[in-house]
């Protein structure tokens, strides 16, 4: 009875870890830069192809001449590419607790739904869909169309110049806003003398206040498209003070931006001329309920000796790791340690099993294998897997063992591996 129900669950525990195993590669599919793998390299193409597409027949379609001779196929690559939309934006829902660990697979899929990437999704999608439940709001859906076209900042993950982009507004987000608002401020006071100087002359173009904003955003940001104008002496007067003084506010916006580029480029380039260069290994942990480092502080942990814990990020925080600092769900730690360094490294061995092999159809616990001896990995086709106790090992399986003692050549003392 006891054997049946041990077998009852290593089955479920097998079927379990399968799942879950085909969670985190659906995952890993739908992630965009995860290239570990042919298909996951595969989806992102097909992605990438699918939005190129959909922009292309969306545009094409605007011309008549095109569209009255190709219009059914090109309504017919949009529904199919629409439809991959839609597709993705699922698997992505549905995979979200991988991309949010920490939270429940409710809110995690609430939190990405919520989320830009997620609403760029949905609307890339949506628009499409719902002029056939609301036919009088076809000219307004078709205008969130173009949210699809944010889909291609996902690029970013392969592009570190793209990047760059991102990280330079990102350090300069305080400048950046406090000059658009200078622009706007003086937006608002140079419509209001316009308006003032103007009203009386031509009350059916400065009527209001807002004729006046317009103008004086073409004017300030140095676009003038000339369908208003002042036409006293005093309004034209200011124009030229505005203008002037537009093409200066412009420059600022640029100028920060321009400034953050050659300051990341130049920490870069000291960065490179003055270090010297050691390989050091650093590997990623991420921290779930239940793990013994959890409510701990860095300084219990009582790490191996030249191991540290380089980084924490705690959702879109990084945290520098003082001692003191308590570990919780959800972290991310970045372990790094120096290489070892030795003359005789370390060796593995591996062993195909064959069909009659007599680890075929047994479990890792159940196997006789010496006490100097360790199985530390196990290939299946394109798989590594970790060596668990309750694992079954199958034909064509490579295991890899790792031998505290190295067997040795009893004639000449070399190693067998």
């Amino acid at each position: 009875m006891d054997k049946q129900v041990r077998q009852y669950y290593n089955k479920k525990q097998k079927s379990d870890r399968r799942k879950q195993d085909a969670y985190t590669r659906l995952f890993k599919m739908v992630s965009v830069g995860v290239v570990d793998d042919p298909i996951n390299q595969a989806y992102d193409v097909i992605s990438t192809a699918a939005l190129l597409i959909n922009l292309a027949a969306t545009f094409m379609n605007t011309f008549d001449s095109i569209s009255s001779r190709y219009g059914t196929l090109l309504d017919g690559v949009e529904f199919v590419t629409v439809v991959f939309f839609a597709v993705d934006y699922i698997l992505r829902v549905i995979t979200s607790n991988k991309l949010y660990p920490d939270l429940n697979a409710t809110r995690s899929a609430v939190k990405y739904m919520l989320s830009f990437a997620g609403i760029v999704d949905l609307l890339s999608f949506m628009p499409y869909f719902l002029p056939f439940f609301f036919p009088a709001g076809a000219a307004v859906f078709k205008m969130f169309r173009v949210a699809r076209i944010m889909r291609l900042f996902r690029i970013n993950a392969y592009y570190d110049s793209l990047n760059a982009i991102t990280d330079v507004i990102a350090s300069k987000k305080q400048q950046l806003l406090s000059s658009m608002f200078v622009i706007f401020v003086l937006m608002l006071a140079s419509s209001m003398c316009m308006y003032s100087l103007e009203n009386k002359a031509q009350p059916e173009v400065f009527s209001n206040a807002f004729s006046g904003i317009w103008w004086s955003a073409s004017t300030l940001l140095t676009v003038g498209y000339g369908d208003i104008y002042p036409v006293t002496t005093a309004g034209k007067i200011f124009g030229i003070f505005i203008t002037c003084l537009g093409v200066g506010m412009v420059a600022i916006p640029t100028g920060i931006i321009s400034a953050g580029f050659v300051e990341l480029y130049s920490k870069a380039m000291r960065q490179d001329d003055y270090a010297v260069e050691e390989d050091i290994s650093f590997i990623n942990v991420q921290l779930y309920k239940g793990d013994s480092w959890i409510g701990k502080s860095i300084a219990s942990l009582k790490l191996p000796k030249d191991t540290i814990i380089a980084a924490i990020q705690r959702g879109r925080d990084v945290i520098t790791p003082r001692g003191d600092i308590i570990l919780a769900p959800g972290d991310k730690l970045v372990i790094g340690s120096d290489n070892i360094r030795s003359e005789a490294p370390p060796k593995l061995r591996e062993i195909t099993l064959l069909r009659n092999h007599e680890w075929v159809d047994r479990l890792i616990e159940d196997i006789d294998i010496s006490r100097q001896s360790y199985i530390v990995m196990v290939k299946r086709g394109k798989s590594n897997i970790i060596p668990r106790g309750d694992l079954m090992l199958k034909e064509d399986d490579r295991v890899y063992i790792f031998d505290k003692k190295p067997k040795t050549n009893p004639v000449d003392g070399s190693d067998k591996t």
